[in-house]
């Protein structure tokens, strides 16, 4: 009781102050721990978190291993975040499993965890500041499905097994495809680490394996634009469905080697995941789903407002 007061303390000093004077000691400090760093989404939801804490006068921290391999690295940095005694703390977590142990220690601290992007198999998160992957991942699924005529052979190259928006994405397309499209066939589903350079040799293997394979469905940024450089390298047309909205993929998609896209909205999912720590610091009643939205593009409306006010760089 004496902690939360005191937290509510200094949460009044920071927004009645700011960073000057007395707040300046008190400042609320919230770290954001995300699952990468090399790909323009991270640092789209970084832009909204900073937006964030400009709004709320809140101090935030932005970080994430250098590859979305690093579950190890991406623990030490949430354990370094942890040790520093936020009073709350973002996480996306790249293994959900691997980080439980540390998440535990926040909530026994009393430190409010929201999870970002990728949820985490608990109950410790006050909330989740997601995209609806499996809903995503299903329109994925009904665009390449339209786009191949209904039949034929396709293929998944994901990011990653063990993260929630891998395994989201992933088994939102392919359980789309097989409750909706009977005649289409999901060949082979394999994992990039969400890297372009594992990602192009991964499709370039399934091309060589699957002669008639007609389309491919890339779950995140590094996964899209591995497999665009695969079919590329290996000269075959295929139907190219990404996830995510960096420079290349775009690029792609006006020049037509890529049909579209889901874009999610990165740099609202980083402004909610600072309000809902802000909200969870004041008592407030989150719910456990935050829904930051999803659109599809491609060359039709990429230019449309609606689109590009997502799309980012």
């Amino acid at each position: 009781m004496i902690k939360r007061r005191a937290l509510n303390i200094a949460l009044g000093l920071s927004f009645a102050f700011g960073a000057s004077g007395i707040a300046q000691a008190q400042e609320v400090y919230i770290p954001l721990v995300s699952k990468g760093f090399q790909h323009q989404f991270w640092q789209a939801v970084k832009a909204g978190a900073n937006q964030a804490a400009t709004d709320y006068k809140v101090k935030v921290t932005f970080e994430g291993p250098e590859t979305e391999a690093m579950v190890d690295k991406q623990i030490d940095m949430l354990s370094a975040a942890l040790a520093k005694k936020p009073q709350a703390i973002g996480f996306a977590a790249l293994d959900s499993k691997a980080a439980l142990p540390l998440l535990k220690k926040a909530q026994a601290a009393k430190i409010p965890v929201v999870a970002f992007d990728s949820g985490v198999d608990s109950d410790i998160p006050v909330t989740t500041a997601t995209t609806d992957n499996k809903a995503a991942a299903a329109l994925a699924a009904d665009k390449m499905a339209e786009l191949i005529g209904k039949e034929g052979e396709v293929a998944v190259v994901a990011h990653d097994q063990t993260s929630r928006t891998g395994i989201d994405r992933r088994d939102g397309f392919v359980d789309r495809m097989k409750s909706a499209y009977p005649k289409i066939k999901i060949v082979s589903i394999q994992y990039g680490a969400g890297d372009q350079l594992k990602s192009t040799e991964v499709t370039k293997s399934i091309l060589q394996a699957y002669p008639k394979l007609k389309g491919a469905f890339g779950t995140n940024e590094g996964s899209a634009i591995g497999v665009l450089n695969g079919a590329r390298e290996m000269k075959r047309k295929v139907v190219i469905v990404g996830f995510d909205s960096g420079k290349q993929q775009k690029d792609a998609i006006r020049d037509g080697q890529m049909a579209g896209a889901i874009t999610q909205n990165p740099v609202g999912i980083g402004y909610k995941t600072v309000e809902a720590a802000v909200k969870a610091l004041k008592g407030e009643k989150l719910p456990k789903i935050i829904d930051t939205g999803f659109y599809w593009y491609d060359k039709s409306n990429i230019a449309d407002p609606k689109i590009a006010a997502v799309l980012y760089d």
